[in-house]
């Protein structure tokens, strides 16, 4: 099974396009994201199987699937951070919904929940991520003022994360035409502090994110995770001053396997801030000295009126690349009042029958990632087999997911 059609199994299990969750299916939602050791893409697998996060939260909190017992998030817990979010004047928002990205609903361990804060219609429109040393010499942080200012002034979102340097001038150069700040912690921790009445700005004129529950301060491992949905949101990422070793490039590299446009700014040899773009351009990366060179770049993805909101023609790259992904009614399995077929849109696997397959599975697996379809192959089982025995050894510790529906043995089971 290829990767757009594993995501098609996802899609099977979202709310219908532009339809909400009810608050009962919010709050299990909320409760399968923020149990320990279930990310995206275990969560996908779960709602795959399950039809419904109601149905996944009974089979794990009664031992029902797998091997191994969880703990996991409250009900209680889920609805105090609802009410804190609300309360502090955000939402947290379902891939799906409205509100949540489109852009970043296109790639591979999006998000399930988002808190955002802001104007929500700016979600749908498309954006640039511009990012950058925090380090910025000053003719750096003049040109990205002036660059993203240009860019809003063209009809397009500014996205950035709201460090110091080069993307605080972002926020501040396009702050009236729209830009979205998506954050490491959570929706009220304001890092830099010094950013604070920049932070407040963008939470009323434009749009704050955050992939990170209510109260949460970012470590550094967080960084590159909140990199990934900068260019997730994106069409393209322009990197400004970034050194060999900056959190740029990081944005930038998951920008190329999203199968999103990267483009770099120049600078002088001598010049540290400079040899992470410098790379960038000898890799490939599009060489941009003004804004215009980008707009140019960006023409097909604008809507008729010119505003950058328009998808209708747009096919996105990337695993939801079906423009019948984006604009079909997708009926939802989810569970209502009146209750849900017992059967699931997949049936259930007796596990007794996957002992075999998990086994083969163990001993064909090592720390060199290798995509599902060819496991499919090799091991000569259905896609929907593969995918309970995965999830099972996913939920134990046992394997590790990767980029393109690619998955490994984890290195401490090695």
């Amino acid at each position: 099974m290829d990767r757009n059609k594993q995501s098609d199994l996802f899609q099977s299990s979202l709310p219908p396009a532009g339809q909400q969750l009810s608050e009962a299916q919010r709050v299990d939602w909320l409760r399968l994201c923020r149990t320990a050791r279930i990310g995206p893409v275990t969560f996908r697998d779960l709602l795959n199987h399950f039809g419904s996060a109601e149905r996944a939260v009974y089979a794990l909190e009664a031992g029902e699937f797998g091997r191994r017992r969880f703990q996991l998030f409250s009900s209680d817990d889920a609805r105090f951070e609802l009410e804190r979010t609300r309360k502090y004047g955000a939402e947290i928002v379902a891939i799906g919904e409205p509100g949540y990205p489109r852009w970043l609903a296109a790639i591979d361990g999006a998000p399930p929940v988002l808190t955002v804060m802001g104007r929500h219609e700016l979600s749908h429109q498309v954006g640039i991520a511009i990012v950058g040393s925090r380090n910025a010499s000053a003719t750096g942080l003049k040109f990205t003022a002036q660059f993203a200012s240009v860019i809003g002034a063209g009809g397009f979102l500014t996205v950035s994360g709201l460090a110091r340097g080069i993307d605080t001038a972002v926020h501040q150069g396009s702050l009236e035409s729209g830009t979205i700040a998506v954050l490491g912690g959570g929706i009220d921790h304001i890092y830099p502090f010094q950013n604070e009445a920049l932070y407040k700005q963008i939470g009323i004129e434009g749009l704050v994110i955050s992939e990170m529950p209510f109260g949460y301060k970012a470590r550094a491992k967080d960084f590159p995770r909140r990199n990934r949905i900068i260019s997730g949101i994106s069409a393209a990422t322009v990197v400004m001053e970034a050194a060999l070793r900056s959190g740029s490039l990081t944005t930038a590299r998951y920008a190329g396997e999203q199968g999103r446009d990267v483009f770099a700014v120049p600078g002088h040899p001598l010049d540290p801030r400079a040899q992470g773009t410098n790379k960038l351009i000898q890799d490939g990366a599009g060489l941009v000295v003004k804004a215009m060179d980008v707009l140019q770049e960006m023409e097909r993805y604008k809507s008729p009126n010119g505003d950058g909101s328009g998808f209708s023609e747009v096919i996105l790259p990337g695993p939801m690349s079906s423009s019948s992904q984006l604009h079909s009614e997708i009926p939802s399995p989810i569970c209502d009042e009146t209750g849900c077929d017992e059967s699931g849109p997949n049936g259930d696997l007796n596990l007794a029958e996957t002992a075999g397959l998990r086994a083969r599975l163990l001993d064909m697996l090592g720390p060199v990632p290798i995509d599902r379809d060819s496991l499919t192959r090799v091991l000569g089982c259905s896609a929907r087999d593969l995918q309970i025995a995965l999830l099972e050894l996913d939920l134990e510790g046992l394997i590790e997911h990767h980029g393109d529906q690619r998955v490994s043995l984890c290195t401490a089971v090695n």
